[in-house]
């Protein structure tokens, strides 16, 4: 217990005094992210935060996490290293999709192969159960590609993926610490206490974005831990089993998870990169909605709050069941937002009216008004 609150306030104190530092560092070297058309900021942002919060995760978690034999923190170290030189080079200079992916897949190779963490079953999804160990380690990888690309999506709005990523690093912390695995306790509180205090700095108005930098150590990190937990809460004999783990883990990361998949399924049925951009984003919905951005922060982090305490609830129904369940809950959810953005769109204000008063002697001009065809005609 000591090692997990140490690490919790460790973490907040050196990204809070860190993050200033790199505002002022951004200011005085101009490293700035600049507006668009695209993006949702209209004012230039510093986007070095993902370096003070990686700064305090990485210190909190070298000092607390207990010194075990055959241990797999080492490789998850080298892990947290290769994305972070990634994401900054990528803040910095601009990375293509190829020479990330690349990083990632090697950051993934280091936890997967090395750090022997991987998907060996399906808990009865489709009354599937054991994977063969070749599709075994390509659902292990894609898990791992899918997961840290899925808050590297959601990070278009202040404070969003800060947030969500905040509510499923500390769940896992939780669950870690009531079953007794302390290492895994002390990399979900120590992300949660380092993402707290950078979103003192990120809430609207944001003073600095995280960049790449962040947004891929929190999938990162969290791939991790959602993998440990899957393995983990899918044991029967374990202190706390939990029926349906992988639904149960799907459900906690709905909101980046369905997101990703969702806008990468779009983008490839139309032919584009995955990788593409666009404004097809759940994020987009609720600001199409004329949302402002802590307003769609709170409804995102709401949502998955509720997905993630139903499935904890429903569990009994089985892996199966409860998936379906979780993915037709937030196919639905995501239909009627985009429904609701479609009408709002397609609802344009009225032209005005203009009319000028008659002189004295001369007839008074006819009113024009413009059609919904954009046809002017007589009042």
């Amino acid at each position: 217990m000591e090692n997990v609150l140490i690490a919790t306030v460790l973490s907040f104190v050196v990204t809070y005094f860190s993050i200033p530092i790199l505002i002022k560092v951004a200011e005085l070297k101009h490293l700035y992210d600049e507006p668009d058309e695209r993006k949702t900021h209209k004012l230039r942002i510093p986007a070095l935060g993902g370096i003070g919060f990686f700064s305090g995760f990485i210190i909190a978690a070298a000092i607390c996490v207990p010194a075990l034999q055959n241990s797999p923190f080492q490789y998850m170290m080298a892990a947290f290293f290769i994305i972070f030189m990634v994401g900054m080079k990528d803040d910095l200079v601009g990375l293509s999709p190829l020479k990330k992916l690349i990083g990632q897949l090697m950051a993934s190779f280091a936890i997967i192969y090395l750090g022997n963490l991987q998907i060996t079953s399906m808990y009865g999804f489709m009354g599937i159960y054991a994977l063969p160990p070749n599709i075994s380690l390509m659902l292990t990888y894609f898990t791992f590609i899918v997961v840290i690309n899925a808050f590297n999506l959601i990070d278009g709005v202040d404070g969003h993926a800060g947030s969500i990523g905040l509510l499923v690093s500390a769940i896992m912390g939780a669950y870690f610490l009531h079953v007794g695995e302390i290492t895994y306790a002390v990399l979900g509180f120590a992300l949660a206490g380092g993402l707290a205090s950078f979103l003192i700095f990120n809430i609207s108005p944001a003073r600095i974005f995280m960049g790449d930098t962040g947004s891929l150590l929190i999938g990162l990190v969290n791939a991790v831990l959602v993998m440990k937990f899957i393995d983990v809460a899918g044991n029967p004999a374990g202190k706390m089993p939990i029926n349906a783990a992988p639904a149960v883990a799907v459900a906690i990361l709905i909101v980046p998870l369905f997101d990703t998949l969702r806008v990468f399924s779009v983008r490839m049925l139309q032919g584009r990169s995955p990788f593409s951009a666009d404004r097809n984003h759940i994020h987009h919905y609720l600001l199409d909605l004329k949302l402002n951005h802590t307003q769609t922060t709170l409804v995102s982090v709401g949502i998955n709050a509720l997905f993630i305490v139903a499935a904890f609830f429903l569990q009994g129904l089985g892996t199966t069941w409860l998936m379906t369940a979780v993915v037709g809950a937030a196919t639905i959810c995501t239909g009627m937002l985009y429904m609701a953005r479609k009408r709002k769109l397609a609802v344009k204000p009225a032209a005005p009216t203009i009319t000028q008063p008659a002189v004295q002697g001369v007839a008074a001009p006819k009113v024009l008004r413009v059609t919904t065809g954009g046809v002017l005609q007589d009042k």
